[in-house]
């Protein structure tokens, strides 16, 4: 793959994991996840890598709608990073004295026990990206969250992580333009479903995937927009997209669902 987006700049969570994922490639750092899975969309990039699930905050929601959203994206590499969330402040600066601070939102709310521990009162901005908080820093009274490898000259950086759970783990996942193809291998199949709004659909369709003896590794649910009350799934099972029994497991699912349609073979 000669060119990778993914959220930027470089330090960035997303670029850790898209330089392990994609060593030699040239990285693209974009301002948003949605720029990111666009640049894929149009062919500008090869690929693209994208945060999916946290092990505090679960499915990272605006990913999972991008890849429901979009049937030209398909996940073909999986990916776990360990996060080290670090405060950043101005060297020198009293960090006692803090009351601003940048991050991303889902690192906000990965480190909400800390903050409310230590900051009650401080003001807390979202910004694009953790990485991208450290240039938001111009008092002594501001800091950032944003990983130890983003620790350089003229900050000092916490000596622990401060994130509520210290086993913090990211999951993200490689993504290309296109679909599965019938002979591809993989050790993970990542689908989505949306139930027939009838009494007992979830439950039709869990039990199809138990029938089938598929090991459910991940579930997430999310509204539908203009659907109020109704629910689309999100569901990772073990197993290879390219065997028989994968196939007519996958084709059951699709028979029950109202809609149905296969994000990723990894």
């Amino acid at each position: 793959m000669d060119r990778v987006s993914c959220l930027g700049p470089e330090g960035s969570y997303s670029w850790l994991a898209a330089g392990a994922m994609c060593g030699g490639a040239e990285l693209v750092c974009r301002r948003t996840f949605a720029q990111a899975a666009g640049d894929v969309l149009c062919g500008s990039s090869s690929a693209a890598v994208l945060p999916i699930e946290n092990t505090i905050n679960g499915g990272v929601l605006q990913n999972l709608d991008l890849l429901a959203a979009h049937d030209g994206l398909f996940a073909v590499r999986e990916y776990t990073l360990r996060i080290d969330h670090r405060l950043i402040t101005l060297a020198g600066a009293d960090a006692a004295k803090v009351n601003r601070i940048f991050s991303h939102r889902q690192a906000i709310e990965q480190c909400a026990a800390f903050l409310n521990a230590h900051y009650p009162e401080a003001e807390l901005v979202a910004e694009n990206s953790t990485a991208a908080s450290i240039s938001r820093i111009g008092l002594p009274t501001d800091a950032a969250i944003a990983g130890a490898q983003c620790a350089c000259a003229g900050y000092d950086v916490s000596p622990e992580c401060i994130s509520d759970e210290k086993n913090n783990f990211t999951h993200f996942l490689l993504v290309v333009k296109g679909g599965p193809r019938a002979a591809t291998r993989s050790a993970k199949v990542f689908l989505t479903f949306t139930c027939r709004h009838v009494p007992g659909a979830l439950l039709n369709m869990l039990s199809i995937i138990y029938d089938h003896s598929l090991n459910m590794t991940k579930i997430e649910s999310r509204p539908i927009k203009d659907r109020p009350g109704e629910y689309r799934f999100f569901v990772e099972v073990e197993g290879d997209y390219s065997s028989a029994e994968m196939k007519n497991a996958l084709r059951a699912v699709e028979r029950e669902a109202h809609s149905f349609r296969v994000l990723g073979a990894y």
